[in-house]
Formats: structure tokens, sequence, C-alpha cells
């Protein structure tokens, strides 16, 4: 074991475990979702913020690979879920293609945390064929702003994932690497 500054080898071997299940969990988002991953919309929330610095992109990716890996814990417990629509609605859930900070008079964000969850559900529904899930996942995730409770695991396990990605982002302990808003 080596000290001052350097990493011991059982560091070593936790980051080596943690990039490991990230390129697990990364892989099979790319499986389950090359045409969302692919999308010039989808891509384009690069550029808009969601919570702190972190992008509506990397927030989306963020709440998939969360998703997954409360799903993998449910899996132990004998509790599966259809992973395809878990993804795919995950990655989609915020799919509102606005950047919410800026004020506009046309269509006001002030109240975007109860109205996004419709406007996300139908953009994906012109770009995607939704199943049943994948639109509850999208139409429920701000639940309980929502009132009407998801009906489906994959839809709580997405709620669940977003409520505890955006309480990391906006408390800064998930830092994005994107657009920087200033003012």
């Amino acid at each position: 074991m080596q000290k001052n500054g350097c990493r011991t080898d059982r560091q070593a071997k936790q980051w080596k475990q943690k990039y490991a299940k990230q390129r697990r969990l990364y892989k099979e988002i790319k499986v389950n979702a090359p045409d969302i991953l692919t999308s010039p919309n989808f891509n384009s929330t690069r550029g808009h913020i969601q919570h702190g610095n972190m992008t509506v992109n990397a927030h989306c990716m963020n709440v998939a690979k969360y998703s997954l890996a409360i799903s993998d814990k449910l899996e132990k417990l004998g509790i599966h879920c259809k992973r395809n629509e878990l993804i795919r609605g995950a990655l989609l859930h915020d799919y509102f293609l606005y950047d919410w900070h800026d004020a506009d008079h046309r269509q006001p964000h002030k109240l975007h945390g109860f109205y996004h969850p419709g406007i996300a559900l139908k953009n994906a529904s012109r770009e995607y064929d939704l199943t049943p899930r994948e639109q509850d996942i999208i139409r429920k995730h701000m639940w309980p702003l929502t009132v009407i409770p998801p009906t489906c695991r994959e839809a709580w396990i997405v709620t669940t994932a977003d409520k505890w990605c955006s309480l990391l982002e906006t408390i800064r302990i998930h830092k994005g690497h994107g657009v920087h808003r200033y003012g």
C-alpha cells in the first residue's frame, strides 16, 4: 500500500470496479436505445441546463444509469422489470427540448415542474413509438406534482432515480461539464 497522496491498492480496486460498472451500464443503454442516443433532438439537450450546471442530456443519462442500478438491486430480491422500457423511458423523461431557465413570454416556465412531463411525452411521441410503460414513465416521473402516481414499477424506479439525481445535481455533488450559466 502506498500513502502520501497516492491511491492504495484497495482504492484502486474500488475505482476499477466503479469504472467497470459505469461501462456496463452505458453499454446496456447504448444497446437498448441507439436511436435515442443518436437523435439530433436528444443531442440538442446538451445545450440546455437541468440542475446546477448539469445538462438535460447528462441528467437523463444519469437517471438511466441510476434506474438500471436500482433495477439490479431489485432483481436480487426477485423483482423484475422491463429493462429496455426502463432505459428508454429514463432517457426520454425530460424530453421537453427547451431551457426552462430562460424567460419566454409565450410559454412561461415558472410551472415547469408541473407541465414538462406532458411536453416531454408529446415530443417523444412525435419521434418514437412509445409503449404504454414508456408513456407512464415519462408522464408520471414528477409524481407527486403530476398527482396521478405511476402505475408500473419501471415508472416508480425512474421517478426515484430522477429525484435522487436531481438532489445530487442541485446541491452540486454531481457536477456537470456542459453549458455554464451566468447571472
